[in-house]
């Protein structure tokens, strides 16, 4: 049997939304609607949130969740699951975006399932058809393009591959949720802030492992979650939650 584990990075700081993981979602922050979310996955042995700041520290030990200081000289989420992959032994680390309070547990356990089949995988990651052309054009929304074996292939925020020979073509984002064996975090965070060639330009840190020649297994979910990046989107996300503890679907008990 594997031990699981689900960690979700949480910082405060954020260009876009300062103190977004806090954000409140109809009386209880981002960051406990997501471990809410993480906790109906019967794989996990354990929700931890990851984070530097002492303010989420304290939100999730007053509401109950697991939580984690990490440094805070960290430059991505990964290098903040890293360490916790060296604090708590695990077979298989996920990574959850704090900023993903509707993402599904069945999509959660997607990036799980590969691992049973191929005892060999180092790395999994999601990925949804687009629906909104508009996506396929957003450079704010990477694409992601696989061999016929889901491999990755490449991940780009341009709108790729360019429809020249045929239009007979589905596009595929990005879904932020990974599966990591311990020693593929372990290349990661000694890799360092390197950056490869691909990584560095579309700054997509996905393709640190496949220029590195890492198979990238992904995916395909059919997710509707949405991802909070402002705080339009939180209005939204507030909307969606609000209606489905009226209609008895979840609750912020």
């Amino acid at each position: 049997m594997m031990k699981i584990i689900g960690v979700v990075p949480a910082r405060y700081s954020s260009s876009r939304f300062p103190g977004k993981p806090l954000a409140d979602i109809c009386g209880k922050p981002m960051v406990w609607w997501v471990c809410q979310q993480c906790r109906k996955v019967e794989e996990f042995d354990g929700v931890y949130v990851a984070t530097d700041d002492e303010r989420i520290y304290e939100a999730c030990k007053s509401l109950g969740m697991e939580a984690v200081m990490t440094s805070d000289e960290h430059k991505t989420g990964t290098d903040r699951i890293g360490e916790v992959a060296r604090r708590i032994p695990a077979d298989l680390i996920v990574n959850i975006q704090g900023d993903e309070p509707l993402l599904e547990p069945s999509t959660i356990k997607a990036a799980i399932k590969p691992f049973y089949s191929n005892p060999d995988l180092q790395v999994s990651n999601l990925m949804t058809r687009i629906k909104d052309p508009v996506d396929a054009v957003n450079f704010t929304v990477p694409k992601v393009i696989t061999n016929r074996e889901g491999i990755g292939v490449y991940l780009t925020r341009a709108t790729a591959p360019y429809p020249k020979g045929s239009i007979d073509y589905s596009y595929y984002k990005q879904v932020c949720v990974y599966g990591f064996k311990p020693e593929a975090l372990r290349f990661y965070c000694e890799y360092g802030m390197r950056y490869g060639r691909a990584e560095a330009v579309e700054d997509i840190k996905i393709l640190r492992f496949i220029e590195n020649g890492y198979k990238v297994q992904y995916i395909e979910v059919d997710s509707g979650t949405v991802a909070v990046d402002t705080p339009n989107d939180l209005e939204k996300v507030k909307t969606i939650v609000a209606a489905r503890i009226v209609a008895g679907e979840t609750s912020n008990q």
